[in-house]
Order: structure tokens, then C-alpha cells, then sequence
């Protein structure tokens, strides 16, 4: 990611200050990217990337970093982003991928599918929390990025709307999970049925509470997915992100 120069912020612009300071540097289209899913054990990482118009238009009702919504707010934001944004997309990165590639590998080249075909192409990007190279423009690594920027946060929606649903999908098909209520993050649901049923081709099996049980899935199952050593597994995550 080029390094950016210092952007100055004017008080009081709230998480629209930072896009208006780089468009007033003469920026344009400015392209926030975020995830759905890095802490979960089951289900797809979503990675999701959006441009928002200046001015009125781009000041979409309601937004906020996707965790802070309720699942209601997040569809309604959803709405207002597709209608409004001048540019968005979405990359679905499975969880045999996940296993493979390793997840941080994959969230990078998530927001780089994800930037790489949005059309028109943006001139500067913003990820939120770390640096995505080999995009090709200007970017800038924000801390709580999904907080502080408008484009980031409206990725946010975007990236957890579509998991959220991918997730109610997969609970009709594998419904002794509770993938609906618990969307792949680990809670006492979800556990109670990894140490009854064993995992299923979504779950993740570099996570270590997925490994733990990884014997008890379906010989099928576990013929499809690699075995990887307990040095290289992950901890999923109680809480949504």
C-alpha cells in the first residue's frame, strides 16, 4: 500500500470527515473494504468493498460499523448502500479455502478481489486495521476503520448482511448446528452440537475447537479437508466480526 501524506480532518465531520479531507486532495472515489466472519468456525469469510458518492447522497441514514446495528438496521442499511453507492462489491471466500490459504491470507486477497473489480476502479482505498498491498492506488490502514469511515463502515454492512443470510441458508441444510442463530461464532449451541454431531463440510478445520472434534465428522468429510498441524491452528471467536 503507497504511503499516504499527512490528511487533515476537520472537526466535528464525523465518519465522513476522513473522505471528505482526501477528496479535498483530490481523491474521487474512495474505496473501503472490511470482513464478516474471521472469527468464526464455520461458514465463508466475506469480504465486501464499497465507493460512496460525495456530498448528500453518500450520507447514508443509519450507518455505523455493521456490529453496532441491529440485524433490522444492518438490512436497511444494506438497502441504502446498494441503491446509493457509486461502486460496490463482494468476494465469498469459503472455509476449505480458509483452511488452506490460512484466514489472514485470505482476507488480504479478499480486499484485493474486491478492490480489483470494482467498477469504476477507486483512486485511493481504506481498509480497516491493517494494510492491504498490491492494490495498485494509494490506501491507508485505519484503526476501527469501520467506526471512522464511512466507506469502510458501509463495506462492514455489506460483507455481515450477505454472511448473515449465507449463514440462515446453510441452517436449512445442516439444521443440528443453529447456524441461524449463531452464524459459525462459537456459543454453547454451537459447541453442545460440534461434540454431538462433529463438524460438517462448513466448519472450519484449522480452528482448534473444530479440530478437537474432527474424528467424529462424517469419513467424507474429513477426506475432503487437509490435516494440519496443531501449530498452525486458530481460535475461534465468541463474538461477531
Amino acid at each position: 500500500m503507497l504511503a499516504p501524506q499527512r490528511t487533515v480532518i476537520r472537526r466535528g465531520s464525523g465518519m465522513y470527515g476522513l473522505e471528505q479531507a482526501l477528496r479535498r486532495r483530490g481523491f474521487r472515489r474512495i474505496a473501503g473494504a472490511d470482513e464478516a466472519g474471521r472469527g468464526a468456525c464455520a461458514g465463508p469469510l466475506v469480504v465486501a468493498a464499497a465507493v460512496l458518492p460525495a456530498g448528500k447522497r453518500g450520507e447514508i441514514p443509519g450507518l455505523a460499523d455493521s456490529k453496532l446495528l441491529t440485524a433490522a438496521a444492518r438490512e436497511r442499511v444494506y438497502d441504502e448502500v446498494v441503491a446509493r453507492a457509486e461502486a460496490y462489491e463482494i468476494v465469498v471466500i469459503g472455509p476449505t479455502e480458509v483452511d488452506v490459504r490460512g484466514l489472514h491470507v485470505c482476507n488480504v486477497a479478499g480486499m484485493r478481489r474486491a478492490f480489483a473489480r470494482l467498477a469504476p476502479a477507486p483512486d485511493y482505498v481504506l481498509t480497516d486495521g491493517f494494510p492491504v498491498d498490491g492494490v495498485g492506488v494509494p490506501g491507508l490502514a485505519v484503526w476501527k476503520g469501520d467506526r471512522v469511515a464511512a466507506c469502510v463502515a458501509a463495506a462492514s454492512v455489506l460483507a455481515k448482511v450477505t454472511r448473515d443470510r449465507m449463514m440462515t441458508e446453510l441452517a436449512q441444510r445442516w439444521p443440528q448446528y443453529g447456524f441461524a442463530e449463531h452464524k459459525g461464532y462459537v456459543t454453547p449451541v454451537h459447541s453442545a452440537a460440534l461434540e454431538q454431531h462433529g463438524p460438517c463440510p462448513e466448519h472450519r478445520f484449522s480452528y482448534v475447537n473444530v479440530a478437537a472434534v474432527a474424528d467424529r465428522a462424517d469419513p467424507a468429510v474429513r477426506r475432503l479437508r487437509p490435516a494440519l498441524p496443531a501449530s498452525t491452528l486458530l481460535l475461534a471467536d465468541a463474538g461477531e466480526a
